[in-house]
C-alpha cells in the first residue's frame, strides 16, 4: 500500500521483527513525495534512511513524537533534517492518564505484597517468561538494545 499512499502512519509495536522495518529498501517502495508519520516507536525506522529519504525527496515529510535514542541528543540527525515535524513523546501525560497509571501501579503492588495473582492485562513477564498481555504484545528477543547506536551521538 505504501506505493500508492500519500500519508503512511506507523502504528505498530517494536519487536525484533519490526526494528528498522522502515529502511532504505522499504522506502524505495513508497510513493515518491509521501509523508511518513511515526507515533509508535522511533526504532521502527532506520535513522539515516529517513534523513536520506527526506534529503533526496523520496519522502516529502516525516513527523512523529518518538525518537531513538530517547530522549534524543542535541546532535540527533532528525533535529536538523529537512521537512520534519518532530515533537517530544508526551503520551500519557494527561491528568486522567496519570490517575489510571497510578491506580494500576497500586493494584499491581497490592497484589504482589498480598501474594495475589496480578490481572492478565497488567502482566507482562512471570517467572522470566512473557505472560498475560505481554505474551500477546511482545515477542522473544531484544529490540530495546542499541546502546552502540546511541553511543555515536555526543552527549551535550
Amino acid at each position: 500500500m505504501a506505493k500508492v499512499c500519500d500519508v503512511v502512519p506507523l502504528n505498530c509495536p517494536l519487536h525484533p521483527e519490526t526494528e528498522h522495518m522502515i529502511n532504505e529498501k522499504t522506502l524505495q517502495k513508497f510513493k515518491r513525495g509521501a509523508y511518513l508519520i511515526n507515533t509508535a516507536r522511533g526504532k521502527l525506522c532506520d535513522t539515516d534512511a529517513i534523513v536520506h529519504a527526506l534529503e533526496s525527496g523520496r519522502l516529502a515529510g516525516y513527523a512523529g513524537d518518538v525518537w531513538f535514542p530517547q530522549p534524543a541528543p542535541n546532535d540527533h540527525p532528525w533535529r536538523s533534517m529537512p521537512n520534519h515535524g518532530m515533537t517530544p513523546h508526551i503520551s500519557g501525560t494527561s491528568l486522567s492518564a496519570q490517575t489510571r497509571y497510578a491506580a494500576g501501579t497500586r493494584e499491581i503492588l497490592e497484589c504482589y505484597f498480598e501474594n495475589r495473582p496480578i490481572r492478565n492485562e497488567y502482566l507482562i513477564v512471570q517467572g522470566g517468561k512473557l505472560a498475560g498481555v505481554g505474551a500477546h504484545s511482545y515477542s522473544q528477543g531484544n529490540a530495546t538494545g542499541g546502546s552502540e547506536e546511541a553511543a555515536k551521538f555526543k552527549a551535550k
